[in-house]
Protein backbone atom coordinates (compact mmCIF):
# COMPACT_ATOMS: atom_id res chain seq x y z
CA UNK A 1 0.00 0.00 0.00
CA UNK A 2 1.72 3.29 -1.23
CA UNK A 3 1.06 7.05 -0.52
CA UNK A 4 0.07 10.52 -2.64
CA UNK A 5 1.11 14.12 -1.11
CA UNK A 6 0.10 16.85 -1.75
CA UNK A 7 -2.21 17.98 -3.99
CA UNK A 8 0.27 18.35 -7.18
CA UNK A 9 0.32 19.03 -10.94
CA UNK A 10 -0.22 15.83 -13.11
CA UNK A 11 3.24 16.43 -14.78
CA UNK A 12 4.58 17.26 -11.66
CA UNK A 13 7.23 14.43 -10.22
CA UNK A 14 8.58 14.40 -6.87
CA UNK A 15 12.17 14.60 -6.61
CA UNK A 16 13.92 14.23 -3.45
CA UNK A 17 17.38 14.00 -2.75
CA UNK A 18 18.81 11.33 -0.43
CA UNK A 19 21.20 10.72 2.00
CA UNK A 20 22.73 8.25 4.37
CA UNK A 21 24.32 7.97 7.85
CA UNK A 22 27.58 6.60 7.65
CA UNK A 23 27.49 2.67 8.29
CA UNK A 24 30.44 1.32 7.32
CA UNK A 25 33.71 0.28 9.15
CA UNK A 26 35.94 2.25 9.82
CA UNK A 27 38.52 3.13 7.05
CA UNK A 28 36.36 1.67 4.33
CA UNK A 29 36.08 4.18 1.61
CA UNK A 30 32.86 5.44 0.15
CA UNK A 31 33.46 3.55 -2.91
CA UNK A 32 32.69 0.43 -1.45
CA UNK A 33 30.25 1.60 1.49
CA UNK A 34 26.98 -0.54 1.74
CA UNK A 35 23.81 1.11 1.52
CA UNK A 36 21.03 0.23 4.40
CA UNK A 37 17.39 0.06 3.14
CA UNK A 38 14.68 -1.32 4.27
CA UNK A 39 11.34 -3.16 2.75
CA UNK A 40 7.82 -2.90 4.44
CA UNK A 41 7.33 -6.58 3.96
CA UNK A 42 8.92 -9.81 2.53
CA UNK A 43 8.73 -10.31 -1.41
CA UNK A 44 6.52 -13.50 -2.50
CA UNK A 45 8.51 -13.97 -6.24
CA UNK A 46 11.22 -12.68 -8.39
CA UNK A 47 9.48 -13.67 -11.31
CA UNK A 48 8.48 -10.71 -13.12
CA UNK A 49 5.50 -12.99 -14.91
CA UNK A 50 4.15 -13.66 -11.33
CA UNK A 51 4.86 -11.01 -9.14
CA UNK A 52 1.57 -9.64 -7.85
CA UNK A 53 2.75 -7.34 -4.79
CA UNK A 54 4.65 -4.15 -4.36
CA UNK A 55 7.62 -5.81 -2.54
CA UNK A 56 8.50 -8.25 -5.28
CA UNK A 57 7.56 -5.17 -7.87
CA UNK A 58 10.57 -3.27 -5.59
CA UNK A 59 13.09 -6.12 -5.65
CA UNK A 60 12.32 -6.73 -9.88
CA UNK A 61 12.60 -3.34 -10.46
CA UNK A 62 16.55 -3.02 -8.67
CA UNK A 63 17.41 -5.93 -10.59
CA UNK A 64 15.74 -6.17 -13.91
CA UNK A 65 15.47 -4.12 -16.86
CA UNK A 66 12.96 -3.69 -19.67
CA UNK A 67 13.63 -2.11 -23.21
CA UNK A 68 13.12 0.59 -21.66
CA UNK A 69 14.05 1.97 -17.78
CA UNK A 70 13.77 4.86 -15.98
CA UNK A 71 16.31 7.83 -16.10
CA UNK A 72 17.15 9.48 -12.80
CA UNK A 73 14.32 12.00 -13.29
CA UNK A 74 12.04 9.55 -13.98
CA UNK A 75 11.72 10.18 -17.59
CA UNK A 76 11.14 7.20 -20.30
CA UNK A 77 14.55 6.41 -21.37
CA UNK A 78 16.31 3.42 -23.44
CA UNK A 79 17.00 0.59 -21.25
CA UNK A 80 17.85 -2.88 -23.32
CA UNK A 81 16.27 -1.42 -26.33
CA UNK A 82 19.22 0.87 -28.53
CA UNK A 83 16.29 4.07 -28.70
CA UNK A 84 12.64 5.31 -27.37
CA UNK A 85 10.91 3.94 -31.13
CA UNK A 86 7.78 5.60 -32.83
CA UNK A 87 4.93 2.77 -33.53
CA UNK A 88 3.95 2.10 -37.18
CA UNK A 89 1.12 0.64 -38.26
CA UNK A 90 -1.21 3.41 -36.69
CA UNK A 91 0.20 2.42 -32.76
CA UNK A 92 0.00 -1.14 -33.05
CA UNK A 93 3.31 -2.24 -34.61
CA UNK A 94 6.70 -1.61 -32.69
CA UNK A 95 10.07 -2.68 -33.99
CA UNK A 96 13.46 -2.39 -31.59
CA UNK A 97 17.21 -3.50 -31.55
CA UNK A 98 18.30 -4.37 -28.87
CA UNK A 99 21.51 -2.95 -27.12
CA UNK A 100 24.64 -4.89 -28.26
CA UNK A 101 26.06 -4.26 -25.12
CA UNK A 102 22.70 -5.44 -22.76
CA UNK A 103 23.98 -8.72 -21.00
CA UNK A 104 23.20 -10.86 -18.25
CA UNK A 105 24.40 -11.43 -14.63
CA UNK A 106 26.62 -14.42 -15.82
CA UNK A 107 27.21 -12.08 -18.98
CA UNK A 108 25.15 -13.81 -21.33
CA UNK A 109 23.72 -11.03 -23.94
CA UNK A 110 19.88 -10.76 -23.58
CA UNK A 111 18.58 -11.75 -26.57
CA UNK A 112 15.27 -10.83 -28.02
CA UNK A 113 14.24 -14.86 -27.68
CA UNK A 114 14.73 -13.43 -23.60
CA UNK A 115 11.82 -10.77 -24.05
CA UNK A 116 9.12 -13.71 -25.98
CA UNK A 117 10.15 -16.74 -24.12
CA UNK A 118 8.98 -13.88 -20.74
CA UNK A 119 6.19 -12.64 -22.94
CA UNK A 120 4.93 -15.93 -23.95
CA UNK A 121 5.59 -17.89 -20.65
CA UNK A 122 3.21 -14.57 -19.06
CA UNK A 123 0.49 -15.12 -21.95
CA UNK A 124 0.66 -19.00 -21.32
CA UNK A 125 -2.79 -19.93 -19.19
CA UNK A 126 -0.57 -22.66 -17.76
CA UNK A 127 1.85 -19.99 -15.89
CA UNK A 128 -1.22 -18.56 -14.14
CA UNK A 129 0.53 -15.31 -14.38
CA UNK A 130 -2.31 -13.17 -12.32
CA UNK A 131 -1.23 -9.96 -14.59
CA UNK A 132 -1.37 -11.72 -17.63
CA UNK A 133 -3.85 -8.72 -18.49
CA UNK A 134 -1.44 -6.60 -19.24
CA UNK A 135 -0.86 -8.07 -22.48
CA UNK A 136 -4.75 -7.91 -23.58
CA UNK A 137 -3.55 -5.38 -26.28
CA UNK A 138 -1.05 -8.11 -27.59
CA UNK A 139 -2.18 -9.61 -30.76
CA UNK A 140 -4.01 -12.91 -29.98
CA UNK A 141 -3.38 -12.85 -26.42
CA UNK A 142 -7.30 -13.08 -25.89
CA UNK A 143 -7.25 -16.69 -28.09
CA UNK A 144 -4.34 -17.74 -25.72
CA UNK A 145 -6.10 -17.22 -22.69
CA UNK A 146 -8.76 -18.88 -24.03
CA UNK A 147 -6.92 -22.01 -25.28
CA UNK A 148 -8.07 -21.34 -28.99
CA UNK A 149 -4.36 -19.97 -29.57
CA UNK A 150 -1.25 -21.33 -28.73
CA UNK A 151 1.18 -18.88 -26.56
CA UNK A 152 3.71 -19.15 -29.75
CA UNK A 153 1.14 -16.85 -31.49
CA UNK A 154 1.47 -13.99 -29.16
CA UNK A 155 2.19 -10.97 -31.35
CA UNK A 156 5.98 -10.77 -30.02
CA UNK A 157 8.72 -12.19 -32.47
CA UNK A 158 12.23 -12.41 -32.01
CA UNK A 159 13.33 -11.32 -35.84
CA UNK A 160 17.03 -12.08 -35.09
CA UNK A 161 19.55 -12.23 -31.97
CA UNK A 162 19.08 -8.40 -31.62
CA UNK A 163 15.60 -7.49 -33.45
CA UNK A 164 12.21 -7.83 -32.11
CA UNK A 165 8.78 -6.87 -33.03
CA UNK A 166 5.38 -6.51 -31.10
CA UNK A 167 2.20 -6.52 -32.57
CA UNK A 168 -0.77 -5.08 -31.11
CA UNK A 169 -4.61 -4.88 -31.85
CA UNK A 170 -4.91 -1.43 -30.90
CA UNK A 171 -3.03 1.37 -30.15
CA UNK A 172 -2.16 2.06 -26.37
CA UNK A 173 -1.28 5.63 -24.91
CA UNK A 174 0.88 4.50 -22.14
CA UNK A 175 2.27 1.37 -23.81
CA UNK A 176 5.87 2.68 -23.08
CA UNK A 177 5.66 2.86 -19.92
CA UNK A 178 4.88 -0.67 -19.81
CA UNK A 179 7.23 -1.36 -21.60
CA UNK A 180 9.57 0.55 -19.18
CA UNK A 181 8.25 -1.38 -15.96
CA UNK A 182 6.32 -4.54 -16.82
CA UNK A 183 7.72 -6.38 -19.75
CA UNK A 184 11.28 -7.65 -18.46
CA UNK A 185 12.55 -10.42 -20.12
CA UNK A 186 13.68 -13.47 -18.91
CA UNK A 187 17.06 -15.53 -19.46
CA UNK A 188 15.93 -17.94 -21.32
CA UNK A 189 18.12 -20.77 -20.03
CA UNK A 190 17.37 -20.54 -16.81
CA UNK A 191 13.63 -20.39 -17.45
CA UNK A 192 13.97 -24.06 -19.11
CA UNK A 193 16.18 -25.04 -16.31
CA UNK A 194 14.31 -24.14 -13.00
CA UNK A 195 10.55 -24.02 -14.63
CA UNK A 196 7.74 -23.39 -11.98
CA UNK A 197 10.63 -22.92 -9.41
CA UNK A 198 11.75 -19.96 -11.49
CA UNK A 199 12.38 -16.78 -9.09
CA UNK A 200 11.39 -18.33 -6.02
CA UNK A 201 15.18 -17.55 -4.35
CA UNK A 202 17.82 -15.50 -5.55
CA UNK A 203 19.67 -18.74 -6.84
CA UNK A 204 16.42 -19.44 -9.53
CA UNK A 205 16.67 -16.48 -10.69
CA UNK A 206 19.00 -14.01 -13.35
CA UNK A 207 19.13 -10.28 -13.11
CA UNK A 208 20.04 -8.04 -16.33
CA UNK A 209 19.05 -4.81 -14.30
CA UNK A 210 21.85 -2.46 -12.94
CA UNK A 211 22.05 -5.06 -9.49
CA UNK A 212 21.65 -8.69 -9.12
CA UNK A 213 19.77 -9.98 -6.10
CA UNK A 214 22.06 -12.16 -3.75
CA UNK A 215 21.38 -13.89 -0.07
CA UNK A 216 17.32 -13.98 -1.25
CA UNK A 217 15.81 -17.63 -0.14
CA UNK A 218 12.37 -17.26 -0.65
CA UNK A 219 11.34 -16.93 2.94
CA UNK A 220 14.26 -14.61 5.02
CA UNK A 221 13.76 -11.33 5.63
CA UNK A 222 17.47 -9.94 4.83
CA UNK A 223 19.47 -10.02 1.09
CA UNK A 224 21.48 -8.18 -0.77
CA UNK A 225 21.56 -6.03 -4.57
CA UNK A 226 25.23 -6.22 -5.29
CA UNK A 227 26.25 -4.32 -8.75
CA UNK A 228 25.87 -6.34 -11.99
CA UNK A 229 29.38 -5.87 -13.43
CA UNK A 230 27.72 -6.97 -17.01
CA UNK A 231 25.47 -4.51 -16.57
CA UNK A 232 25.22 -1.88 -19.74
CA UNK A 233 25.80 1.10 -17.57
CA UNK A 234 27.49 -0.47 -14.91
CA UNK A 235 30.41 2.02 -15.06
CA UNK A 236 27.45 4.61 -13.67
CA UNK A 237 26.54 2.76 -10.87
CA UNK A 238 28.00 4.44 -7.98
CA UNK A 239 26.92 2.01 -5.16
CA UNK A 240 28.07 -1.61 -5.41
CA UNK A 241 26.09 -3.08 -2.21
CA UNK A 242 22.64 -2.32 -1.02
CA UNK A 243 21.17 -4.27 1.71
CA UNK A 244 17.78 -4.88 2.34
CA UNK A 245 16.31 -5.66 5.67
CA UNK A 246 12.32 -6.20 5.83
CA UNK A 247 11.02 -4.23 8.54
CA UNK A 248 7.59 -4.09 9.39
CA UNK A 249 7.44 -2.15 12.45
CA UNK A 250 8.20 1.90 11.54
CA UNK A 251 9.23 2.78 15.02
CA UNK A 252 12.33 0.16 14.48
CA UNK A 253 12.81 1.42 11.19
CA UNK A 254 13.36 4.73 12.68
CA UNK A 255 15.21 4.03 15.36
CA UNK A 256 17.86 1.92 12.88
CA UNK A 257 17.88 5.15 11.27
CA UNK A 258 18.46 7.39 14.04
CA UNK A 259 20.90 4.57 14.80
CA UNK A 260 23.11 5.14 11.65
CA UNK A 261 21.99 1.44 10.70
CA UNK A 262 20.09 2.31 8.02
CA UNK A 263 20.09 5.41 5.52
CA UNK A 264 16.46 4.87 3.34
CA UNK A 265 13.17 3.57 5.35
CA UNK A 266 9.41 4.08 5.12
CA UNK A 267 8.04 5.33 8.49
CA UNK A 268 4.36 6.27 9.67
CA UNK A 269 1.98 9.15 10.33
CA UNK A 270 3.38 9.03 13.87
CA UNK A 271 6.47 9.84 13.19
CA UNK A 272 5.50 12.46 10.97
CA UNK A 273 3.58 14.18 13.06
CA UNK A 274 5.91 13.85 15.97
CA UNK A 275 8.97 14.79 13.73
CA UNK A 276 7.82 16.70 10.75
CA UNK A 277 11.07 19.44 11.93
CA UNK A 278 13.20 16.68 10.78
CA UNK A 279 15.25 17.70 7.63
CA UNK A 280 15.82 14.02 6.43
CA UNK A 281 12.42 13.23 6.57
CA UNK A 282 10.44 13.67 3.04
CA UNK A 283 7.10 13.15 2.00
CA UNK A 284 5.62 12.33 -1.47
CA UNK A 285 1.93 11.48 -2.54
CA UNK A 286 2.27 8.00 -4.57
CA UNK A 287 -0.09 6.85 -7.49
CA UNK A 288 -1.91 4.24 -5.77
CA UNK A 289 -5.17 3.71 -4.30
CA UNK A 290 -6.14 2.26 -1.01
CA UNK A 291 -9.95 0.38 -1.09
CA UNK A 292 -12.27 -1.99 -0.39
CA UNK A 293 -13.21 -5.12 -1.86
CA UNK A 294 -16.41 -6.94 -1.11
CA UNK A 295 -16.99 -10.47 -1.89
CA UNK A 296 -19.43 -11.41 -4.11
CA UNK A 297 -19.17 -14.98 -3.90
CA UNK A 298 -20.35 -14.79 -0.11
CA UNK A 299 -23.95 -13.81 0.59
CA UNK A 300 -22.88 -11.98 3.27
CA UNK A 301 -21.32 -9.27 1.34
CA UNK A 302 -23.14 -9.53 -1.89
CA UNK A 303 -25.13 -6.61 -1.31
CA UNK A 304 -24.94 -3.17 -3.02
CA UNK A 305 -26.92 -1.64 0.07
CA UNK A 306 -23.54 -3.42 2.48
CA UNK A 307 -21.26 -1.17 -0.17
CA UNK A 308 -23.22 1.99 -0.26
CA UNK A 309 -23.64 1.96 3.66
CA UNK A 310 -19.90 1.27 4.37
CA UNK A 311 -19.11 4.38 2.09
CA UNK A 312 -21.31 6.54 3.28
CA UNK A 313 -20.03 5.61 6.32
CA UNK A 314 -16.26 6.43 6.31
CA UNK A 315 -15.55 9.87 7.11
CA UNK A 316 -12.01 10.01 4.51
CA UNK A 317 -11.00 13.24 5.80
CA UNK A 318 -10.63 11.97 9.47
CA UNK A 319 -9.76 8.42 8.31
CA UNK A 320 -6.32 10.49 6.71
CA UNK A 321 -5.76 13.59 8.98
CA UNK A 322 -6.85 12.11 12.40
CA UNK A 323 -5.51 8.34 11.92
CA UNK A 324 -3.02 8.42 9.32
CA UNK A 325 -1.56 11.84 9.26
CA UNK A 326 0.64 11.74 6.78
CA UNK A 327 0.23 13.21 3.88
CA UNK A 328 -2.17 11.06 2.70
CA UNK A 329 -5.35 12.37 0.37
CA UNK A 330 -9.17 11.22 0.69
CA UNK A 331 -10.29 9.47 -2.37
CA UNK A 332 -12.37 11.24 -4.11
CA UNK A 333 -13.14 8.53 -6.67
CA UNK A 334 -11.74 4.84 -8.01
CA UNK A 335 -9.04 7.88 -9.67
CA UNK A 336 -5.85 9.32 -7.69
CA UNK A 337 -5.25 13.00 -7.96
CA UNK A 338 -2.97 13.25 -10.97
CA UNK A 339 -3.29 9.81 -12.83
CA UNK A 340 -5.10 11.02 -15.61
CA UNK A 341 -5.15 14.74 -17.49
CA UNK A 342 -7.80 16.23 -19.53
CA UNK A 343 -6.43 16.62 -23.11
CA UNK A 344 -8.80 19.64 -23.46
CA UNK A 345 -8.51 21.48 -20.21
CA UNK A 346 -5.09 19.74 -18.72
CA UNK A 347 -6.82 19.64 -15.75
CA UNK A 348 -7.12 16.43 -13.55
CA UNK A 349 -9.48 13.88 -13.70
CA UNK A 350 -9.93 12.96 -10.26
CA UNK A 351 -10.35 16.66 -8.99
CA UNK A 352 -11.95 17.77 -12.46
CA UNK A 353 -14.70 15.50 -11.67
CA UNK A 354 -15.21 15.87 -7.83
CA UNK A 355 -16.08 14.40 -4.42
CA UNK A 356 -17.82 11.02 -5.56
CA UNK A 357 -17.26 9.64 -2.22
CA UNK A 358 -19.14 11.92 0.49
CA UNK A 359 -19.55 11.33 3.79
CA UNK A 360 -23.38 10.93 4.85
CA UNK A 361 -24.12 9.03 8.57
CA UNK A 362 -27.91 9.38 7.54
CA UNK A 363 -27.65 7.75 4.22
CA UNK A 364 -24.97 4.93 5.70
CA UNK A 365 -27.62 4.21 8.39
CA UNK A 366 -30.46 3.71 5.55
CA UNK A 367 -28.27 1.57 3.21
CA UNK A 368 -27.67 -0.83 6.13
CA UNK A 369 -31.82 -0.94 7.56
CA UNK A 370 -32.00 -1.95 3.25
CA UNK A 371 -29.01 -4.17 3.53
CA UNK A 372 -30.79 -6.19 7.01
CA UNK A 373 -33.88 -6.30 5.33
CA UNK A 374 -32.76 -7.65 1.73
CA UNK A 375 -31.01 -10.52 4.17
CA UNK A 376 -33.92 -11.14 6.11
CA UNK A 377 -31.65 -10.99 9.56
CA UNK A 378 -31.36 -8.39 11.99
CA UNK A 379 -27.63 -9.19 13.02
CA UNK A 380 -24.79 -9.17 11.04
CA UNK A 381 -21.30 -10.76 11.31
CA UNK A 382 -18.55 -9.49 8.78
CA UNK A 383 -15.01 -9.85 8.58
CA UNK A 384 -12.13 -7.32 7.28
CA UNK A 385 -8.85 -8.58 5.70
CA UNK A 386 -6.13 -6.44 5.95
CA UNK A 387 -2.08 -6.56 6.36
CA UNK A 388 -0.32 -6.76 9.37
CA UNK A 389 1.88 -3.32 8.81
CA UNK A 390 0.66 -0.26 11.10
CA UNK A 391 -1.47 1.67 8.78
CA UNK A 392 -3.64 -1.31 7.70
CA UNK A 393 -4.11 -2.01 11.19
CA UNK A 394 -4.76 1.46 11.98
CA UNK A 395 -7.55 1.28 9.23
CA UNK A 396 -9.04 -2.05 10.04
CA UNK A 397 -9.78 -0.72 13.91
CA UNK A 398 -11.23 2.36 12.55
CA UNK A 399 -13.62 0.92 10.12
CA UNK A 400 -14.43 -1.86 13.07
CA UNK A 401 -15.03 1.18 15.14
CA UNK A 402 -17.27 3.58 12.96
CA UNK A 403 -19.01 0.11 11.77
CA UNK A 404 -20.07 -0.97 15.05
CA UNK A 405 -21.04 2.77 16.23
CA UNK A 406 -23.71 3.16 13.37
CA UNK A 407 -24.68 -0.09 12.30
CA UNK A 408 -27.27 -1.33 14.83
CA UNK A 409 -26.40 -5.36 14.72
CA UNK A 410 -23.56 -5.39 13.28
CA UNK A 411 -19.69 -7.15 14.67
CA UNK A 412 -17.01 -6.51 12.53
CA UNK A 413 -13.93 -8.95 13.00
CA UNK A 414 -10.47 -7.70 11.86
CA UNK A 415 -7.82 -10.23 10.30
CA UNK A 416 -4.25 -8.52 9.67
CA UNK A 417 -1.86 -10.95 8.03
CA UNK A 418 1.56 -11.06 6.84
CA UNK A 419 1.47 -9.15 2.96
CA UNK A 420 2.41 -12.75 1.79
CA UNK A 421 -0.40 -14.47 3.01
CA UNK A 422 -2.73 -11.59 2.95
CA UNK A 423 -1.88 -11.88 -0.97
CA UNK A 424 -2.91 -15.40 -1.41
CA UNK A 425 -5.93 -14.90 0.19
CA UNK A 426 -6.63 -12.30 -2.56
CA UNK A 427 -6.28 -14.47 -5.29
CA UNK A 428 -8.21 -17.68 -3.46
CA UNK A 429 -11.43 -15.01 -2.51
CA UNK A 430 -10.85 -16.28 1.22
CA UNK A 431 -12.71 -13.07 2.72
CA UNK A 432 -15.35 -10.96 3.58
CA UNK A 433 -14.40 -7.36 3.31
CA UNK A 434 -10.62 -7.19 1.62
CA UNK A 435 -8.49 -4.03 2.42
CA UNK A 436 -6.24 -4.15 -0.48
CA UNK A 437 -3.70 -1.48 -2.20
CA UNK A 438 -3.28 -1.06 -6.07
CA UNK A 439 -0.36 0.54 -7.72
CA UNK A 440 -0.17 1.44 -10.88
CA UNK A 441 2.50 1.86 -13.12
CA UNK A 442 1.49 4.28 -16.13
CA UNK A 443 -0.36 7.49 -15.82
CA UNK A 444 -3.99 6.40 -17.27
CA UNK A 445 -7.14 6.17 -15.52
CA UNK A 446 -8.12 2.77 -16.95
CA UNK A 447 -5.76 0.99 -14.34
CA UNK A 448 -8.15 1.91 -11.58
CA UNK A 449 -11.27 1.14 -13.79
CA UNK A 450 -10.08 -1.78 -14.73
CA UNK A 451 -9.99 -3.73 -11.24
CA UNK A 452 -13.67 -3.61 -11.32
CA UNK A 453 -13.64 -5.56 -14.99
CA UNK A 454 -15.32 -8.50 -15.16
CA UNK A 455 -12.42 -10.63 -16.91
CA UNK A 456 -9.87 -8.46 -15.04
CA UNK A 457 -7.55 -11.45 -13.25
CA UNK A 458 -6.99 -8.97 -10.05
CA UNK A 459 -11.03 -8.81 -9.61
CA UNK A 460 -10.58 -10.76 -6.59
CA UNK A 461 -14.37 -9.75 -5.90
CA UNK A 462 -16.01 -12.00 -8.55
CA UNK A 463 -18.13 -8.43 -9.05
CA UNK A 464 -20.13 -8.39 -12.62
CA UNK A 465 -21.78 -5.61 -14.06
CA UNK A 466 -22.94 -5.18 -17.84
CA UNK A 467 -23.36 -1.88 -17.87
CA UNK A 468 -19.67 -0.91 -16.31
CA UNK A 469 -18.14 -3.46 -18.68
CA UNK A 470 -19.87 -1.95 -21.75
CA UNK A 471 -18.99 1.25 -19.86
CA UNK A 472 -15.43 0.87 -19.79
CA UNK A 473 -15.14 -1.62 -23.46
CA UNK A 474 -16.65 1.42 -25.00
CA UNK A 475 -14.24 4.45 -23.60
CA UNK A 476 -10.84 2.28 -24.22
CA UNK A 477 -11.86 1.70 -28.02
CA UNK A 478 -11.71 5.34 -28.12
CA UNK A 479 -8.93 7.76 -28.36
CA UNK A 480 -8.03 11.93 -27.30
CA UNK A 481 -10.97 13.66 -25.68
CA UNK A 482 -13.61 11.18 -26.52
CA UNK A 483 -11.52 8.27 -24.48
CA UNK A 484 -11.09 10.63 -21.57
CA UNK A 485 -14.65 11.92 -21.64
CA UNK A 486 -15.93 7.71 -22.04
CA UNK A 487 -13.40 7.07 -18.97
CA UNK A 488 -14.99 9.55 -16.61
CA UNK A 489 -18.53 8.30 -16.93
CA UNK A 490 -16.99 4.74 -15.99
CA UNK A 491 -15.82 6.60 -13.05
CA UNK A 492 -18.84 7.82 -12.31
CA UNK A 493 -21.19 4.79 -13.15
CA UNK A 494 -18.45 2.86 -10.56
CA UNK A 495 -18.89 5.06 -7.91
CA UNK A 496 -22.44 5.38 -8.03
CA UNK A 497 -22.73 1.71 -7.85
CA UNK A 498 -20.04 1.39 -5.29
CA UNK A 499 -18.55 -1.25 -7.27
CA UNK A 500 -15.47 -1.45 -4.96
CA UNK A 501 -14.76 1.41 -2.45
CA UNK A 502 -12.29 3.53 -2.62
CA UNK A 503 -10.87 5.30 0.64
CA UNK A 504 -7.65 7.18 0.26
CA UNK A 505 -4.53 8.01 -2.08
CA UNK A 506 -1.64 7.41 0.20
CA UNK A 507 1.83 9.18 0.86
CA UNK A 508 5.02 8.03 1.60
CA UNK A 509 6.72 9.39 4.42
CA UNK A 510 10.49 8.33 3.87
CA UNK A 511 14.01 8.77 6.32
CA UNK A 512 16.69 9.21 3.92
CA UNK A 513 20.31 10.04 4.92
CA UNK A 514 21.56 13.27 4.32
CA UNK A 515 25.00 11.34 2.77
CA UNK A 516 23.33 9.92 0.01
CA UNK A 517 22.19 11.74 -2.80
CA UNK A 518 20.87 11.03 -7.19
CA UNK A 519 17.31 9.35 -5.66
CA UNK A 520 13.97 10.69 -7.14
CA UNK A 521 10.61 9.39 -6.42
CA UNK A 522 7.71 9.96 -8.99
CA UNK A 523 3.66 8.86 -8.51
CA UNK A 524 4.87 5.97 -10.05
CA UNK A 525 7.91 5.31 -9.23
CA UNK A 526 10.05 3.84 -6.30
CA UNK A 527 13.96 5.17 -5.60
CA UNK A 528 16.31 3.45 -8.48
CA UNK A 529 19.20 3.12 -6.10
CA UNK A 530 21.62 2.61 -9.65
CA UNK A 531 21.47 6.06 -9.67
CA UNK A 532 22.08 7.02 -5.33
CA UNK A 533 26.22 7.84 -4.69
CA UNK A 534 27.97 8.67 -1.30
CA UNK A 535 27.92 12.52 -0.93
Amino acid sequence: MKHFAALIPVTMLVAITLSACGSSAAGQTNKNKTLNVTLADEPATVDPNKDTDTNSASVIFQTMEGLYTYSRNNKIIPGVATKVVTPTNHGKTYTFTLKKTAKWANGQPVTAQDFVTSLRRMADPKTKAQYASLLSSFKNYSAIQHSQAAPSKLGITALSKTKLRIQLTKAVPYFNDLLASKYYPLNTAAVTKYGSKYGTSATTAMANGPYKLVGWTGSNSTWHYVKNSHYWNAKNVKIKRVKVAVTKDETTAANLFKAGKVQETTVSGEYVRANSNEKQLHTHLQGRMNLLYFNHKRTVTDSENLRQAVSYIVDRNQLTSQVLQDGSKPALSAIPRGDQTNPQTGGDMATETGNLLPHDIAKAKGYWQKYLKETGKSTATISILTDDSDDDKKIGTYLQSVMEKHFKGLTVKTAALPHAQHVARDFSGDFDINLIGWSTNWLDASDYLDLAAKDNSVNFTHWNDSTYNQLLTTAENKTGQARYNGLVTANKYLMGVKGYVPLYQPSEAKLISNKVGGLTYSLINDAQYQYAYWK
